[in-house]
């Protein structure tokens, strides 16, 4: 494979630094938009406290089931500029939509072949793109289909339920506390506001903990590949019974992965928020690399194991 540096414009400001990634032999290619979670992420999901490493081994899985990929940086993140603080929930979204046009219009990539995959907040901009914008396809790792509000509210119960006995016993006080953080963000009026003392971002919780991933859900008419572990922690698993029900009847496959957690490796033993540094001395799960390279190979017929092209049309 290729890799090449590539600008993504944001429209207010400077553009976002990332990378596109080709598969070997001639192109065009059918391509993939790579989403990831929140926070202060760069183009592979890493933060300074908290490495995903996801960025790197999805876009070589691709690379060789003959499908290119493009990964960038969030603003403030990385080598882009910006504050991430200060960006908001619709301005990851907006930033999403131009690398999505950015990716369609590079002249290595084979026009109407272009899908999205997205983890977690990522997920929720990948149904977005789906619904509104041309996309193939889109792979949805640990999205929600709820409210922002309701899916925070799931998380913080799953959490506590993992939480040790100590921890647990403190639930009607931590929850109260919770309830008043979020209070306190309904009413602030600026992009990043201290709560607690804390400085958190306050437009993107605001705008997040409305925004209802249902309503893309079920504007979605792209075939659908929803994989959510087993023993996701902060994102129902039970919410793709949800996105398969909102989508055209075969237009949703969905997996529900044993043992599979957030971070994408898979934890036999009692999974807790206090596993993760664990996980990520690991790799990403294989098995969910394969599937998501085989399911999108199919769906944007990439070149099969000989290098050439699949001479068949994607298909749901």
């Amino acid at each position: 494979m290729r890799e090449t540096d590539i600008a993504v414009a944001t429209g207010d400001g400077p553009p976002l630094a990332g990378t596109l990634t080709l598969p070997a032999g001639p192109g065009p290619h059918p391509a993939a938009l790579l989403l990831h979670g929140s926070g202060p992420l760069d183009r592979d999901g890493n933060s300074r406290k908290l490495a995903l490493d996801l960025g790197q081994p999805l876009s070589e899985a691709l690379a060789a089931a003959g499908i290119a990929t493009l990964r960038y940086d969030r603003r403030g993140t990385g080598d882009s500029p910006g504050d991430w603080r200060a960006s908001g929930f619709t301005d990851n979204r907006r930033d999403a939509v131009r690398a999505l046009r950015t990716l369609a219009e590079h002249p290595s990539i084979r026009p109407g072949s272009v899908a999205v995959i997205g983890h977690s907040e990522g997920a929720l901009h990948a149904m977005t793109l789906a619904a509104r914008h041309e996309v193939r396809a889109a792979v949805l790792l640990a999205g929600f289909a709820r409210t922002g509000k309701e899916a925070m509210r799931w998380q913080a119960a799953s959490l506590f339920r993992s939480a040790p006995a100590p921890v647990r016993l403190l639930r009607r006080p931590l929850a109260a506390l919770g309830n008043g953080a979020l209070a306190r963000v309904a009413r602030t009026r600026t992009d990043v506001a201290r709560v607690y003392g804390i400085p958190v971002n306050a437009r993107w919780l605001r705008e997040m903990l409305v925004h209802d991933s249902r309503d893309d859900l079920a504007a979605v008419r792209a075939p659908v590949l929803a994989v959510t572990g087993g023993k996701d922690i902060q994102v129902p698993p039970a919410d793709l019974a949800v996105i398969e029900s909102l989508l055209p009847d075969g237009h949703a496959e969905t997996h529900r992965v044993p043992d599979l957690t957030h971070v994408l490796r898979r934890d036999p033993a009692r999974h807790t928020l206090g596993s993760y540094r664990r996980l990520l001395r690991g790799p990403v799960d294989s098995e969910l690399l394969g599937m998501v390279a085989a399911w999108l190979g199919d769906r944007l017929g990439a070149r099969d194991d000989e290098g050439s092209a699949h001479g068949r049309t994607p298909t749901p």
